[in-house]
């Protein structure tokens, strides 16, 4: 089983290498990760939102980098997994 802290590291190495140019520069919000069901639930959005969280410098579907703590496999999440992180409280 992958510690936390390790999986978080994969998520953000995964964020950096996801990162497109056309994209405003984006972080994760380490605020929110938490871990449900086997996985650790990364969100992420732009560096200017989470610095604000100014709702109008929020990005829209940003969908949350999955971790899998046993496999240690790091992926973007699904609409199919969305139960995963929506219920999460804050």
């Amino acid at each position: 089983m992958m510690e936390q802290d390790e999986a978080l590291q994969l998520a953000v190495a995964f964020l950096a290498q996801s990162q497109r140019d056309d994209e405003p520069p984006l972080a994760i919000d380490a605020e929110r990760v938490r871990e449900s069901n086997g996985f650790l639930i990364v969100p992420y959005n732009s560096v200017q939102y989470l610095a604000s969280r100014d709702v109008r410098q929020q990005l829209l579907d940003c969908w949350p980098i999955l971790v899998d703590l046993e496999r240690g496999d790091v992926r973007f999440g699904t609409l199919d997994e969305r139960h995963l992180w929506k219920n999460l409280s804050s």
